[in-house]
């Protein structure tokens, strides 16, 4: 179709009473990039329409000659006009993916090697610098497993107790709970011989393991 207004399914129409302007994004990054402001001689009508109506004794405004009634008809062969024009200014920043459709920004989204957005063929330099980053942080994870971060610990012996009157967790050693100071009653049992003692002990009593 003549006159017809490509890639116009990924722009925001910033046009005003007083001119035309458009924004196209980029359908993958979603980068914005604006068309240069083109001021509109039915804008520049409608502001001067209230003075006119005024000495026609607001006749203008009585058949509609408003300014609103002039910016929607910016919505006519003008506007066409506007639009084609911002898309030769923009269409420059951006290509078509012939795998995926989407049209995407020169300048981030675009691999020039292959022709292709970065989606459906990402630039090997980016997917290089990712492989390595996920393997340094998988090492990290295989070493980490393989230190011992236990061994200064009693697992056997019950570490956490709560307090009876607020229900607070309190540490081994601790005689009163640290939120509402009530008593915690609760025993600490020995990890060598299994003898249950009262809480701040610091020696068994049985063994003499230290609690």
């Amino acid at each position: 179709m003549a006159g017809a207004v490509p890639f116009t399914d990924n722009y925001q129409d910033h046009s005003t009473e007083s001119g035309y302007q458009f924004e196209f994004f980029c359908e993958r990054c979603g980068n914005g990039y604006k068309s240069p402001f083109k001021a509109s001689m039915l804008g520049m009508g409608g502001k001067t329409a209230p003075a006119l109506g005024g000495v026609f004794g607001g006749k203008l405004n009585e058949i509609g000659w408003s300014a609103g009634y002039l910016q929607d008809q910016s919505n006519s062969p003008a506007k066409d006009k506007a639009l084609r024009e911002a898309v030769e200014q923009v269409a420059p920043l951006f290509n078509q993916c012939h795998r995926c459709g989407q049209w995407v920004c020169k300048e981030t989204c675009w691999n020039p090697e292959f022709n292709m957005c970065v989606t459906c063929a990402p630039k090997i330099e980016g997917e290089i610098a990712a492989a390595q980053s996920d393997a340094r942080l998988q090492q990290v994870r295989d070493k980490t497993q393989q230190v011992d971060w236990t061994g200064d610990l009693n697992l056997e012996r019950k570490q956490m107790a709560m307090c009876p009157q607020c229900g607070t967790e309190a540490p081994p050693s601790g005689k009163f709970c640290a939120n509402c100071g009530a008593a915690i009653t609760a025993p600490v049992t020995c990890s060598n011989c299994g003898t249950e003692a009262p809480r701040g002990t610091k020696f068994c009593p049985e063994c003499g393991q230290k609690l």
